[in-house]
Protein backbone atom coordinates (compact mmCIF):
# COMPACT_ATOMS: atom_id res chain seq x y z
CA UNK A 1 0.00 0.00 0.00
CA UNK A 2 1.86 3.29 -1.25
CA UNK A 3 1.83 6.11 1.14
CA UNK A 4 -1.19 8.50 -0.02
CA UNK A 5 -3.34 5.10 0.67
CA UNK A 6 -2.35 4.74 3.88
CA UNK A 7 -2.44 8.55 4.32
CA UNK A 8 -6.45 8.23 3.06
CA UNK A 9 -7.52 5.27 5.38
CA UNK A 10 -5.61 6.61 8.76
CA UNK A 11 -6.48 9.86 7.73
CA UNK A 12 -10.63 8.48 7.40
CA UNK A 13 -10.70 6.62 10.47
CA UNK A 14 -9.39 9.76 12.47
CA UNK A 15 -11.50 11.89 10.98
CA UNK A 16 -14.45 9.52 11.53
CA UNK A 17 -13.20 8.99 15.29
CA UNK A 18 -12.99 12.80 15.47
CA UNK A 19 -16.63 13.84 14.41
CA UNK A 20 -18.41 10.97 16.67
CA UNK A 21 -16.62 12.40 19.57
CA UNK A 22 -16.62 15.96 19.14
CA UNK A 23 -19.94 16.39 17.30
CA UNK A 24 -22.22 17.03 19.84
CA UNK A 25 -19.99 20.21 21.18
CA UNK A 26 -19.43 21.45 17.85
CA UNK A 27 -23.32 21.72 17.74
CA UNK A 28 -23.49 23.72 20.82
CA UNK A 29 -20.38 26.17 19.41
CA UNK A 30 -22.44 26.68 16.61
CA UNK A 31 -25.98 27.82 18.27
CA UNK A 32 -23.93 30.22 20.49
CA UNK A 33 -22.18 31.64 17.87
CA UNK A 34 -25.30 32.21 15.88
CA UNK A 35 -27.87 33.20 17.91
CA UNK A 36 -29.34 36.74 17.15
CA UNK A 37 -28.43 39.65 19.26
CA UNK A 38 -31.20 40.29 21.78
CA UNK A 39 -32.94 43.54 21.84
CA UNK A 40 -32.30 46.30 24.45
CA UNK A 41 -33.35 44.70 27.79
CA UNK A 42 -33.79 41.55 26.69
CA UNK A 43 -31.84 38.71 27.45
CA UNK A 44 -30.17 36.27 24.85
CA UNK A 45 -31.57 33.34 23.57
CA UNK A 46 -29.22 31.12 25.00
CA UNK A 47 -27.57 32.17 28.84
CA UNK A 48 -24.37 29.63 27.88
CA UNK A 49 -23.35 26.85 26.82
CA UNK A 50 -24.99 24.42 29.38
CA UNK A 51 -28.58 26.18 28.67
CA UNK A 52 -27.59 25.66 25.00
CA UNK A 53 -27.28 21.74 25.90
CA UNK A 54 -30.60 21.54 28.53
CA UNK A 55 -32.81 23.73 25.33
CA UNK A 56 -31.65 21.44 22.58
CA UNK A 57 -32.48 18.33 24.64
CA UNK A 58 -35.97 19.59 25.64
CA UNK A 59 -36.92 21.21 22.58
CA UNK A 60 -34.92 17.91 20.01
CA UNK A 61 -33.55 15.43 21.88
CA UNK A 62 -30.60 13.78 21.93
CA UNK A 63 -30.71 13.58 18.36
CA UNK A 64 -30.58 17.35 18.12
CA UNK A 65 -26.96 17.17 18.99
CA UNK A 66 -25.50 15.50 16.25
CA UNK A 67 -28.00 17.72 13.82
CA UNK A 68 -25.91 18.46 10.59
CA UNK A 69 -23.45 15.62 11.52
CA UNK A 70 -24.48 14.08 8.37
CA UNK A 71 -22.47 16.74 5.36
CA UNK A 72 -19.46 15.76 7.45
CA UNK A 73 -19.54 12.19 7.70
CA UNK A 74 -20.46 11.87 4.14
CA UNK A 75 -16.92 13.91 3.65
CA UNK A 76 -14.77 13.15 6.26
CA UNK A 77 -13.02 10.47 3.80
CA UNK A 78 -12.79 13.18 1.55
CA UNK A 79 -11.77 15.47 3.68
CA UNK A 80 -8.83 13.88 5.56
CA UNK A 81 -7.83 12.19 2.46
CA UNK A 82 -6.59 16.00 0.95
CA UNK A 83 -5.43 17.09 4.84
CA UNK A 84 -3.34 14.08 5.73
CA UNK A 85 -2.23 12.96 1.92
CA UNK A 86 -1.34 16.40 1.27
CA UNK A 87 0.58 17.07 4.36
CA UNK A 88 2.15 13.87 3.60
CA UNK A 89 3.37 15.35 0.25
CA UNK A 90 4.35 18.15 1.69
CA UNK A 91 6.55 16.41 4.37
CA UNK A 92 8.19 14.37 1.42
CA UNK A 93 8.83 17.82 -0.04
CA UNK A 94 10.19 18.99 3.01
CA UNK A 95 12.09 16.09 3.99
CA UNK A 96 16.34 16.49 3.03
CA UNK A 97 16.34 12.66 2.98
CA UNK A 98 14.13 9.86 3.37
CA UNK A 99 13.24 8.61 6.83
CA UNK A 100 14.64 12.03 8.33
CA UNK A 101 12.01 13.39 10.82
CA UNK A 102 10.79 16.95 10.05
CA UNK A 103 11.72 19.98 12.31
CA UNK A 104 8.58 21.93 14.07
CA UNK A 105 8.91 24.77 11.76
CA UNK A 106 8.55 22.04 8.21
CA UNK A 107 5.27 20.94 10.41
CA UNK A 108 4.24 24.30 10.73
CA UNK A 109 4.77 24.88 6.85
CA UNK A 110 3.14 21.15 6.13
CA UNK A 111 0.30 21.74 7.95
CA UNK A 112 -0.48 25.35 6.16
CA UNK A 113 -0.50 23.68 2.75
CA UNK A 114 -2.79 21.00 4.22
CA UNK A 115 -5.21 23.43 5.08
CA UNK A 116 -5.32 25.89 2.25
CA UNK A 117 -6.16 22.33 0.62
CA UNK A 118 -8.93 21.38 2.69
CA UNK A 119 -10.55 24.70 2.86
CA UNK A 120 -11.85 24.15 -0.72
CA UNK A 121 -13.84 21.19 1.21
CA UNK A 122 -14.67 22.63 4.43
CA UNK A 123 -16.44 25.42 3.26
CA UNK A 124 -19.30 23.71 1.67
CA UNK A 125 -19.47 21.20 3.85
CA UNK A 126 -19.44 23.66 6.77
CA UNK A 127 -21.72 25.93 5.25
CA UNK A 128 -24.11 22.87 5.32
CA UNK A 129 -23.42 21.93 8.85
CA UNK A 130 -23.72 25.43 10.05
CA UNK A 131 -27.17 25.90 8.50
CA UNK A 132 -28.57 22.71 10.07
CA UNK A 133 -27.57 23.59 13.30
CA UNK A 134 -27.93 27.07 13.74
CA UNK A 135 -31.58 27.10 12.39
CA UNK A 136 -33.36 26.70 15.92
CA UNK A 137 -30.83 29.04 17.50
CA UNK A 138 -32.37 31.62 14.42
CA UNK A 139 -35.54 30.73 14.48
CA UNK A 140 -38.69 33.17 15.69
CA UNK A 141 -35.61 35.87 15.30
CA UNK A 142 -37.37 38.23 13.19
CA UNK A 143 -35.05 38.02 10.33
CA UNK A 144 -35.30 36.06 7.06
CA UNK A 145 -32.43 34.21 8.22
CA UNK A 146 -32.65 30.50 7.72
CA UNK A 147 -36.36 31.00 7.79
CA UNK A 148 -36.74 27.46 6.30
CA UNK A 149 -36.66 24.29 8.08
CA UNK A 150 -34.17 21.83 6.20
CA UNK A 151 -34.72 18.79 5.78
CA UNK A 152 -31.45 17.13 5.82
CA UNK A 153 -27.69 18.09 4.65
CA UNK A 154 -29.48 17.74 0.22
CA UNK A 155 -32.15 20.08 1.28
CA UNK A 156 -29.92 22.77 2.70
CA UNK A 157 -27.49 22.44 -0.37
CA UNK A 158 -30.78 22.54 -3.11
CA UNK A 159 -32.15 25.62 -1.14
CA UNK A 160 -29.08 26.93 -1.30
CA UNK A 161 -28.31 26.39 -5.41
CA UNK A 162 -31.95 27.33 -5.74
CA UNK A 163 -30.64 31.00 -4.28
CA UNK A 164 -27.44 31.61 -4.80
CA UNK A 165 -26.31 28.59 -7.36
CA UNK A 166 -23.23 26.40 -7.03
CA UNK A 167 -21.58 29.63 -5.92
CA UNK A 168 -23.54 29.90 -2.40
CA UNK A 169 -22.17 26.72 -1.28
CA UNK A 170 -18.43 28.67 -0.82
CA UNK A 171 -20.44 31.25 0.69
CA UNK A 172 -17.39 32.18 3.69
CA UNK A 173 -14.60 30.66 1.88
CA UNK A 174 -12.26 33.55 2.79
CA UNK A 175 -12.71 32.84 6.31
CA UNK A 176 -12.68 29.52 6.48
CA UNK A 177 -9.11 29.61 5.02
CA UNK A 178 -8.36 32.39 7.40
CA UNK A 179 -9.28 29.55 9.93
CA UNK A 180 -7.90 26.44 8.33
CA UNK A 181 -4.60 27.60 6.95
CA UNK A 182 -3.50 29.24 10.57
CA UNK A 183 -5.20 26.66 12.49
CA UNK A 184 -3.47 23.75 10.96
CA UNK A 185 -0.16 25.46 10.64
CA UNK A 186 -0.46 25.39 14.77
CA UNK A 187 -2.01 22.45 15.36
CA UNK A 188 0.44 19.91 13.37
CA UNK A 189 3.42 22.05 14.48
CA UNK A 190 1.66 22.06 18.14
CA UNK A 191 1.57 18.00 17.72
CA UNK A 192 5.01 17.41 16.55
CA UNK A 193 6.49 19.89 19.33
CA UNK A 194 4.36 17.96 21.93
CA UNK A 195 5.47 14.69 20.84
CA UNK A 196 8.98 15.53 20.80
CA UNK A 197 9.12 16.76 23.93
CA UNK A 198 7.63 13.79 25.71
CA UNK A 199 9.93 11.52 23.62
CA UNK A 200 12.93 13.67 25.21
CA UNK A 201 14.05 14.24 21.33
CA UNK A 202 13.43 14.03 17.73
CA UNK A 203 12.37 10.05 17.58
CA UNK A 204 8.93 10.05 18.52
CA UNK A 205 8.25 5.98 17.46
CA UNK A 206 8.15 4.86 21.14
CA UNK A 207 5.94 6.87 22.08
CA UNK A 208 2.81 4.99 23.58
CA UNK A 209 -0.85 5.76 23.39
CA UNK A 210 -1.45 8.27 25.79
CA UNK A 211 1.20 10.06 25.11
CA UNK A 212 -0.07 10.57 21.36
CA UNK A 213 -3.72 11.29 22.76
CA UNK A 214 -1.91 14.06 24.78
CA UNK A 215 -0.30 15.20 22.03
CA UNK A 216 -3.48 15.43 19.87
CA UNK A 217 -5.53 16.57 22.63
CA UNK A 218 -2.88 19.80 23.20
CA UNK A 219 -2.80 20.11 19.37
CA UNK A 220 -6.30 20.21 18.90
CA UNK A 221 -6.76 23.33 21.89
CA UNK A 222 -4.06 25.21 19.92
CA UNK A 223 -5.77 24.75 16.70
CA UNK A 224 -8.78 26.36 18.15
CA UNK A 225 -6.77 28.68 20.56
CA UNK A 226 -5.75 30.73 17.91
CA UNK A 227 -8.20 30.76 15.06
CA UNK A 228 -11.38 31.35 17.15
CA UNK A 229 -12.58 34.52 16.34
CA UNK A 230 -12.31 33.61 12.34
CA UNK A 231 -14.44 30.96 13.06
CA UNK A 232 -17.20 33.01 14.93
CA UNK A 233 -16.78 35.25 11.70
CA UNK A 234 -17.28 32.30 9.01
CA UNK A 235 -20.54 30.72 11.07
CA UNK A 236 -22.54 33.83 11.03
CA UNK A 237 -21.65 34.65 7.50
CA UNK A 238 -22.08 31.19 6.52
CA UNK A 239 -26.13 31.36 8.09
CA UNK A 240 -26.61 34.69 7.06
CA UNK A 241 -29.37 35.01 4.65
CA UNK A 242 -28.41 35.34 0.67
CA UNK A 243 -31.15 37.93 -0.53
CA UNK A 244 -31.46 40.10 2.42
CA UNK A 245 -27.68 39.84 3.64
CA UNK A 246 -27.06 41.41 7.29
CA UNK A 247 -23.11 41.33 6.52
CA UNK A 248 -21.11 42.09 2.77
CA UNK A 249 -18.10 40.36 3.79
CA UNK A 250 -16.00 39.00 6.31
CA UNK A 251 -14.14 42.43 7.79
CA UNK A 252 -18.06 43.92 7.71
CA UNK A 253 -19.55 40.79 10.14
CA UNK A 254 -15.98 41.57 12.38
CA UNK A 255 -16.81 45.13 12.50
CA UNK A 256 -20.98 44.47 13.46
CA UNK A 257 -19.74 41.97 15.72
CA UNK A 258 -17.48 44.02 17.96
CA UNK A 259 -19.58 47.23 17.06
CA UNK A 260 -22.81 45.35 18.40
CA UNK A 261 -20.98 42.98 21.01
CA UNK A 262 -18.16 44.16 21.65
CA UNK A 263 -14.31 41.59 21.83
CA UNK A 264 -16.56 38.96 23.56
CA UNK A 265 -18.62 38.86 20.80
CA UNK A 266 -16.35 37.18 18.92
CA UNK A 267 -15.57 34.19 21.53
CA UNK A 268 -19.14 33.12 21.60
CA UNK A 269 -19.29 29.64 21.97
CA UNK A 270 -15.53 29.75 22.96
CA UNK A 271 -16.36 27.19 25.67
CA UNK A 272 -17.83 24.09 23.96
CA UNK A 273 -15.24 24.15 21.09
CA UNK A 274 -12.32 24.21 23.35
CA UNK A 275 -14.17 21.70 25.47
CA UNK A 276 -14.55 19.58 21.82
CA UNK A 277 -11.31 20.40 20.72
CA UNK A 278 -9.21 18.30 23.13
CA UNK A 279 -11.11 15.09 23.16
CA UNK A 280 -12.09 15.08 19.61
CA UNK A 281 -8.19 16.05 18.13
CA UNK A 282 -7.07 13.19 20.73
CA UNK A 283 -8.95 10.59 19.17
CA UNK A 284 -8.39 11.49 15.62
CA UNK A 285 -4.56 11.93 16.27
CA UNK A 286 -4.40 8.26 18.25
CA UNK A 287 -6.78 7.02 15.75
CA UNK A 288 -4.42 8.30 12.52
CA UNK A 289 -1.21 7.15 14.29
CA UNK A 290 -2.32 3.70 14.79
CA UNK A 291 -4.27 2.85 12.11
CA UNK A 292 -1.30 4.64 10.09
CA UNK A 293 1.37 2.43 12.17
CA UNK A 294 -0.68 -1.28 11.13
CA UNK A 295 -0.83 -0.26 7.37
CA UNK A 296 3.40 -0.57 7.73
Amino acid sequence: MGDVAKDLTAGTVGGAAQLIVGHPFDTIKVKLQSQPTPLPGQPPRYSGAMDAVRQTLAAEGPRGLYKGMGAPLATVAAFNAVLFSVRGQMEALLRSEPGVTLTVGQQVVAGAGAGVAVSFLACPTELIKCRLQAQSALAGAGTATVAVKYGGPMDVARHVISEAGVRGLFKGLVPTLGREVPGNAAMFGVYEAVKQYLAGGKDTSGLGRGSLVMAGGIAGASFWFSVYPTDVVKSVIQVDDYKSPKYSGSINAFKKIVATEGVKGLYKGFGPAMARSVPANAACFLAYEVTRSSLG
